[in-house]
């Protein structure tokens, strides 16, 4: 039996291998264990598509995209805070509810990041047909 607390000091195609391995095991233990995430993949679902037709060039797309994608890796780094803390202890703790906090509020700024970046990129081009119809 393999020690798991040993470092894998693996390099080249089996240190590509156990990464891309462990990379598919994390992504699915967050789609199965947190909603939030499969909320957050729902929505890229249609977002990112959305943003490769809207953008008008290659930094646009890459800025709509790119946002949708930084938005999730940050969700996946808020589950895994929550987890260790969870894992350190259930009881209550005032450092364990702040790196919770802290965690959450950097979720809530990349989703602010979405709405500036998608703004910002798409009012030029659409903001005038945006105005019309509110009219």
């Amino acid at each position: 039996m393999t020690d798991p607390h040993k470092v894998d000091k693996s390099t080249g195609l089996k240190h590509l291998f156990n990464a891309t391995r462990n990379t598919s095991q994390g992504l699915r233990a967050a789609f199965r264990n947190e909603s939030a995430f499969r909320q957050i993949v729902a929505m890229n679902v249609i977002m990112i598509p959305l943003g490769l037709w809207l953008g008008t060039t290659g930094v646009e797309r890459a800025i709509l995209v790119g946002s949708l994608l930084l938005m999730m890796m940050v969700e996946l780094l808020n589950s895994g805070i929550e987890a260790v803390v969870d894992r350190v202890g259930l009881e209550r703790h005032p450092l364990s509810g702040l790196s919770k906090d802290i965690a959450s509020a950097a979720v809530g700024i990349s989703i602010l990041n979405v709405i500036v970046m998608w703004i910002l990129i798409l009012w030029p081009h659409y903001g005038d047909v945006i105005m019309r119809v509110g009219r």
